[in-house]
């Protein structure tokens, strides 16, 4: 197939055909297929030529602009038309509550009450793309086994034109979409009609499926305060700057689309009301022109101007959108739900609910004083009769205008008032599957209008998805943590003459975990260390695996293991970290560590560091000094297979304070790491005197509540006592 990359703006020439002969091959069975089955719009695809998208080929019935987001679409998408290519079935759309439901991204667009058939254009061999036809919303919610047959006959008969005209290499190409007539005059066609029409009061337009005016009374175009001739040809909202305003043309979209008639008000400058009625047909739309009488309030039958315009809830809806991407939690997900969609519907009350074991969860709720008005439901089984089990399970929207409306259909839910008068229960479906309930509450008795069940309806959409991230990353984040508390030591050992405590945070960026790590081993082995016996009572550690995530943490938990056991035989600090060093390149994880590692000769009182690549530590002396230690040391475990860590003696005299930490401490945006250590030091010089668990408190400062901590902190007290 040729593809369709450049394709006809409507009302331009058409291209000159390559099929059998010179007319419009797609255009005509298009037409006839519509005909067949009575649809009002339509719009054939081709196949590109690397069979990885559908284009856009000819659309009648409607302007070309309402199809616009979908003029090509991959295979691959969730769209009615590449469903019914992938699966080789007509795919039936009943309505705009289950457009809404199966294809969110559609009724978000068009909210409109229509139904929707596609269908491919295949033969059994080859596919070349596919046809959508659509009907009013009247329509009834079931395709009929004739319109069924019709549809496909003409599906199959345009796929053998295609083919034919393939084999004699000429392939069928894009063509001009029906436009409606062309403007007339004001008069032209048949006298008595003008006549007729010429003598009503009341405004009389005629407008194509695009908008234009093809005609026009005198009476509208004084009631419009212009000349016939300045409206034939144009579309009102842009003839006309009192009208130019999206809300109006949206009555016009909606009309067409719906095949049901729309009206509205606006004033002409500078107080002149009028009401505009839109009666629409397949060819276009007729528009009746009068004087509204009263008020903008007293006019609309249908309470279009005192509800929120729909532009006010896509504007939320945008919000929303937007707001979900960064929704991390489930958490997030609630309070932008809450923030961007209560007040664009108008609800006063919100719940999610999402199944867990056969059983009815709350995730979380808002508009609700007492909790237990919500929690009661936490738990129910999926099988209760509530509307939000019901609409979990079945997937299908329910709306409840009214509190006898629910408990007509409910009489359980009369036994658990919430204190509102209307309910929207949302499904949420994400891949194909419910993952949870949205219900919005409402004060008062609230009628749902089609238009707004069907903007609802998407909404559950994006919430479904947002919510299916969130709940996913909650679940990862519960295990990982749980990782993380299982690899740090529980608690640690009380040993003479020596005061310990320990602090781990976690950032809080990505998945909140990381490689920091610390231990304190007990051990009582004799060794020789720089040619001198030791007697250790302890032996510590810190550090810092790369990275923030669970293959990070994982790794930290096979260091600190490694480190305990090349303890408890004996080895030196030099020589644990040169073991250490060999077995993370071993492990080829591709991640490195720093680290310092020390052996505490409690009855000497002083201290054997080693060190690979770690920020230096702190030592504050019983006079009060404090000491950045100036270790030499070796480089990070995990790059040189032969690395040499050379260890460094340091007294430790009763009452002094060894600060061992990872550099999440210190490092900070726009902080210097320099200036940083200094005011760690300075906090130590200060602090050092308290009790050892308040010092930890007081070392990590600021870091504990900042909700910004771009790395995770490890830090490690040792205190040396008489």
């Amino acid at each position: 197939m040729v593809p369709v990359s450049d394709r006809l703006a409507s009302g331009t020439a058409p291209p000159e055909q390559g099929g059998e002969d010179a007319h419009p091959v797609l255009s005509l069975a298009l037409a006839s297929m519509m005909d067949d089955v009575r649809a009002h719009s339509g719009a054939v695809y081709l196949l590109s030529e690397d069979e990885q998208m559908l284009e856009m080929a000819v659309m009648a019935g409607l302007p070309r602009t309402f199809a616009a987001p979908w003029e090509r679409v991959s295979l691959t998408s969730p769209l009615p038309v590449a469903d019914a290519v992938r699966e080789r079935r007509l795919i039936w759309i009943s309505g705009e509550e289950d457009m809404a439901s199966r294809y969110p991204r559609i009724a978000v667009v068009l909210p409109y009450p229509f139904a929707l058939a596609a269908v491919p254009v295949a033969t059994p061999d080859t596919v070349y793309g596919a046809v959508f036809v659509t009907w009013p919303g009247s329509h009834s919610p079931d395709i009929s086994a004739a319109e069924r047959a019709r549809l496909k006959a003409a599906c199959d008969r345009l796929a053998l034109r295609l083919e034919r005209a393939a084999e004699k290499g000429r392939p069928v190409l894009p063509e001009v979409d029906f436009v409606g007539a062309a403007p007339v005059t004001g008069t032209s066609g048949a006298a008595e009609a003008v006549q007729m029409v010429a003598r009503l009061p009341d405004g009389m337009c005629a407008l194509d499926v695009n908008g234009r005016v093809t005609f026009a009374n005198t009476a509208a175009a004084g009631l419009l305060g212009v000349s016939v001739a300045d409206l034939l040809g144009a579309q009102l909202w842009n003839s006309l700057p009192w009208l130019n305003d999206p809300v109006y043309e949206d009555r016009y979209r909606a009309a067409l689309l719906s095949q049901e008639a729309a009206s509205f008000v606006a004033v002409r400058p500078p107080q002149e009301w009028l009401m505009f009625r839109f009666h629409p047909s397949r060819s276009g739309i007729s528009v009746q022109i009068t004087p509204a009488s009263g008020t903008i309030q007293e006019v609309p039958a249908d309470g279009a101007m005192n509800r929120p315009t729909r532009l006010v809830a896509i504007s939320h809806l945008l919000n929303l959108a937007s707001a979900l991407t960064e929704a991390v939690g489930v958490s997030d997900v609630i309070e932008h739900v809450a923030d961007e969609i209560m007040p664009a519907v108008g609800s006063q009350a919100l719940v999610l609910l999402a199944p867990d074991g056969g059983r009815l969860r709350v995730l979380g709720h808002r508009g609700y004083d007492d909790p237990a008005i919500v929690n009661r439901f936490d738990g129910m089984s999926l099988d209760a009769p509530t509307p939000g089990a019901r609409t979990l399970v079945t997937g299908v929207p329910s709306f409840f205008e009214s509190r006898e409306q629910l408990e007509r259909l409910f009489p359980t839910r009369s036994a658990t008032p919430d204190g509102m008068a209307a309910w929207a229960y949302l499904p949420l479906i994400a891949s194909g599957r419910p993952v949870g309930t949205c219900v919005l509450g409402y004060a008062r008795p609230h009628p749902f209008a089609p238009d707004e069940r069907a903007v609802l309806t998407g909404v559950g959409g994006l919430i479904a998805q947002a919510l299916e991230r969130a709940r996913l990353y909650d679940a990862k984040y519960k295990l990982a943590h749980g990782l993380q508390s299982a690899l740090l030591p529980h608690s640690l050992p009380r040993l003479s003459g020596l005061e310990v405590a320990a602090r781990y945070l976690p950032g809080t960026q990505g998945m909140d975990i990381g490689g920091d790590f610390y231990d304190v081993i007990r051990t009582t082995a004799n060794g020789d260390v720089l040619g001198e016996v030791v007697h250790t009572d302890a032996a510590a550690v810190i550090g810092d695996v790369q990275g923030h995530n669970v293959a990070a943490a994982g790794l930290m938990g096979q260091v600190r293991t490694a480190v305990r056991a090349y303890t408890a035989v004996g080895q030196p600090p030099g020589k644990v970290m040169s073991s250490t060093n060999r077995l993370l390149i071993d492990l080829d994880a591709d991640l490195l560590a720093s680290c310092v590692y020390l052996h505490l000769d409690l009855e000497d009182h002083r201290v054997l560091l080693a060190r690979a690549g770690h920020p230096q530590p702190l030592l504050r002396d019983p006079g009060g000094g404090v000491h950045i230690l100036d270790l030499a040391g070796g480089p990070l475990l995990g790059i040189d297979p032969s690395a040499v860590y050379p260890t460094t003696a340091v007294p430790l005299s009763p009452g002094s304070v060894l600060v061992l930490y990872t550099d999440g401490l210190i490092e900070r945006p726009g902080i210097d790491i320099e200036d940083a250590l200094a005011e760690l030091a300075g906090r130590l010089a200060l602090e050092a005197d308290r009790p050892i668990e308040d010092l930890a408190d007081r070392l990590l400062g600021d870091s504990a509540r900042s909700s910004d901590r771009g790395d995770d902190t490890a830090l490690l007290l040792l205190r040396a006592r008489h």
